[in-house]
This record gives structure tokens, sequence and C-alpha cells, in this order.
């Protein structure tokens, strides 16, 4: 098959949900979750100026009690809030803030992160008649089931055409 067929057959495919999609207190359970590797954990502190010894230095680690490095909390954040962006807000819309955000257990290279997201509440924008605006309580575990991270995210969120 060539380009020109296969641009020919391809179709555009939905991405992300509009605000009609949420009701409060639905839950999602995102896809796979996503393994840590040593390489990145190191890599992401040392380009992020993470100068905190526990995130690269495995003997100071060690010597803090811990059996590694300890993932840096912001790359736990933003792996656990990546995880959730298909359900959530992959449609677009203003990204309105993180509020609420706190950490479980420490996190090691080597761990697998999964989430899930209940949706907290919705309303339609005042400001945009073509938005709403929906809160999200995402929570992040390990591969053992224990909480690593919780926060709550809001986003506006494009109603479907004709919802005016």
């Amino acid at each position: 098959m060539d380009v020109e067929e296969l641009h020919r057959r391809a179709r555009a495919w939905p991405k992300g949900h509009a605000y009609e999609d949420f009701e409060e207190d639905q839950l999602f359970h995102h896809h796979w979750g996503r393994t840590l590797f040593h390489s990145e954990c190191v890599l992401f502190a040392t380009n992020t100026h993470q100068h905190n010894p526990l995130y690269f230095n495995q003997v100071y680690a060690r010597t803090q009690g811990h059996r590694d490095i300890q993932v840096a909390p912001i790359l736990v954040f933003l792996v656990v809030f990546g995880l959730s962006v298909e359900d959530l807000s992959e449609a677009g819309g203003v990204f309105l803030g993180v509020e609420h955000l706190s950490y479980g257990k420490s996190v090691y290279p080597g761990d697998t992160l999964t989430a899930q997201s209940r949706v907290m509440a919705r309303r339609l924008s005042r400001s945009n008649p073509q938005s709403g605006i929906v809160t999200w309580q995402t929570t992040g575990h390990n591969q053992y089931g224990t909480e690593v991270i919780q926060f709550q995210r809001s986003n506006m969120v494009m109603r479907r055409q004709g919802q005016e």
C-alpha cells in the first residue's frame, strides 16, 4: 500500500472527552502504567537541577535508610499526571492548576506507577459558554497498590458543539 492510499484510508481518531462526558464521582482507571528506570531518574534529577543527593547518589540514599535512590517527587507527579491526560484532558482546554498535592510512599527506580482519577466537580464556565470546568482527583499507586501521590487538578473542557 502506498502513502497516498494510506492517506485516503486514514480517519481522524477523536481525542479526549467533551464536558458532557464527565459526571461527578465518575472513576477513570488510566491505561497501562509506567515503569521508571534508573537512568531516566538520574537524568531527570540532573537536567532539572534536583540537587538533593537522594535522587542521584545511591550510596548516600542507602545511608539515609533507602534501598536505592529515590525518584524525584516532581517526576512522580509528572508521570502520574501524564497517565491521566488521555482520559481527562487530551481534547484540549485551558489547564487551571493543581491543588491538594500530597505524596505517599517513596518511589524507586524499577517501580511501575499506575493512576486513577475521580471527577470531583463540574460546572459550566461563566466566562466561556463553549466550555465547562472539570476538577478531578488523581491518585497514583506503585506496583504493590501502595499510594504514592494524590492531587486535584482542574481544566476547562470544551462542550460538544451545539450544546450552548
